[in-house]
């Protein structure tokens, strides 16, 4: 394999601290491989926690470190072992980790060393576009994660409107999506978007949760059907409590969804590939990685931005 050792990477030095340097790449195994990175996306959920230093302890978090796990390139060196070929546009959901900064997940870097198993072929036609398939996963598998396919979305950012989209092209009817800003109302493809204030209903059957709000577990449990079901979709960095007698009432269920499965990937691509489902109009912001901090603060502090994404190409 290619004796490859370093690439320039986005790296949070701290919270609140990010720079764009050199970071040591670890050598690439027959199992590995290597993958020169066109684009990747930034999370507003995960990475804003890391951003702000209120990430949850996780498996290998520690500071310096390279986030992201949403990055789409091209195959330079292939692994032996496996049936990607070099030039093949790929997923890629995470790294193999770094030389001499921590890798969480480590996505957003010029080049990447990966388990082959890990990525995922996908076609040129979806160009940036394929940066949103983790979302876009992380949304099948919150669908799929309760008894019954939701009525409710709280919440109107990248990851509840795929949410939406998702339950149209499943045939869900009159799903309506919950948004406080009104900022974020408009863009709706098949299904309503409304404030919470000018809903009534209080006979949903199964609600999703993407907001990542602390704080709403009562007002969602009010608006539960006897018997009804909340799906907690977002990440959630302090504890949740609900009072109980209102739940008892209803018979109230909670579920959580988790990180998404390679299976997830697989059937929402299908559905892109086949038409039956879009992720247009969804990327709105886009940077080089020489203007990182401007594009963090921009992802975390701007309603007018649904997904950025950093373009590699030129690095």
């Amino acid at each position: 394999m290619a004796n490859i050792k370093t690439a320039p990477a986005v790296v949070f030095e701290q919270p609140g601290m990010v720079t764009l340097r050199n970071v040591g790449l670890p050598p690439a195994s027959a199992q590995d491989c290597v993958v020169d990175v066109e684009w990747s996306g930034i999370s507003t959920g995960t990475e804003r926690l890391l951003w702000q230093g209120r990430m949850p302890p996780f498996p290998g978090l520690s500071y310096p470190l390279v986030p992201g796990y949403e990055a789409v390139g091209r195959i330079t060196t292939a692994s032996p072992e496996h049936t990607l070929q070099t030039g093949q546009r790929v997923f890629v959901p995470g790294s193999r980790g770094y030389a001499d900064v921590a890798g969480l997940f480590g996505g957003a870097s010029s080049r990447i060393v990966v388990p082959a198993e890990r990525v995922i072929a996908v076609g040129d036609e979806l160009g940036e576009e394929a940066t949103l398939l983790a979302l876009a996963a992380t949304a099948y598998h919150a669908v799929h994660r309760g008894r019954a396919l939701p009525e409710l979305v709280v919440g109107h950012g990248v990851l509840g409107r795929l949410i939406a989209r998702l339950l149209v092209a499943l045939g869900r009817e009159g799903v309506v999506v919950w948004e406080t800003q009104a900022a974020r109302r408009s863009g709706a493809e098949g299904y309503r978007v409304i404030s919470p204030d000018d809903d009534q209903r209080r006979d949903y059957h199964s609600i999703v949760d993407v907001s990542g709000a602390n704080d709403l577990l009562d007002t969602l449990v009010g608006r539960l059907a006897a018997g009804g079901e909340i799906v907690l979709a977002g990440f959630y960095d302090q504890p949740l409590s609900f009072t109980f007698p209102p739940a008892f009432m209803r018979e109230a269920a909670f579920a959580v969804a988790a990180e998404w499965q390679p299976s997830d990937l697989e059937a929402v691509l299908a559905l892109v590939t086949g038409g039956e489902f879009s992720l247009d109009g969804l990327i709105t912001h886009r940077e080089s990685p020489d203007a990182a901090e401007a594009a963090y603060t921009t992802a975390f502090e701007s309603a007018d931005c649904l997904k950025m994404i950093l373009d590699w190409r030129a690095a």
